[in-house]
């Protein structure tokens, strides 16, 4: 695994990858920022637009997309 983190598990780094060829084939480079990936719930976290989250829910490999809530 040589040019990866330590703290990287081969799941995320595997997800992590599909994850970003997806968020590539469907956006432009620049219009999203991918925050992290969370391989405990198969997800993760991304800044885009409400009309990138209807193209993103509209995937078949998709589950859920939610809006992020912060906790108050």
């Amino acid at each position: 695994m040589r040019g990866r983190r330590r703290s990287e598990t081969v799941t995320e780094v595997v997800w992590g990858d599909q994850r970003s060829e997806l968020l590539a084939k469907l956006f432009e480079v620049g219009t999203y920022t991918k925050k992290s990936s969370l391989a405990i719930v198969d997800g993760f976290a991304v800044e885009i637009t409400d009309d990138q989250a209807e193209v993103l829910r509209s995937v078949k490999e998709v589950r859920l997309v939610e809006k992020n809530q912060e906790l108050v």
